[in-house]
C-alpha cells in the first residue's frame, strides 16, 4: 500500500504579544510539524507541515485550540504540470 505523504504551509495570527507563547507550544507538536518560522506581513508564524492529509488537517484543526491563535490559513502543495 502507498501512502502519499504531503507537505502543507500553515499561516497563522496570533493575538499581540503572544508569538513567542505560540511557538512554544507549537514546538511540541512534532508528529507533522516541520519547521516554525516567526513571519513579516500578513501572518505572525507560518509552520511547515508534512504528512497525510488527514494528519495536516487534524494538525490544524488542533492548532484552532490554541486560545492566542486568531486565524490559520493552509496552503496544501499541489504538483502542477504545466507543459514546458
Amino acid at each position: 500500500m502507498h501512502i502519499e505523504y504531503m507537505r502543507a504551509l500553515c499561516l497563522i495570527t496570533v493575538k499581540p504579544s503572544k508569538i513567542d507563547a505560540v511557538v512554544q507550544i507549537l514546538k511540541k507538536k512534532r508528529k507533522v510539524v516541520k519547521q516554525i518560522m516567526v513571519v513579516t506581513g500578513r501572518a505572525d508564524i507560518s509552520v511547515l507541515l508534512q504528512g497525510r492529509i488527514d494528519e495536516i488537517n487534524s494538525m490544524v484543526i488542533d492548532f484552532k485550540k490554541i486560545k492566542d491563535i486568531v486565524t490559520t490559513e493552509t496552503l496544501i502543495e499541489v504538483e502542477v504540470n504545466l507543459g514546458w
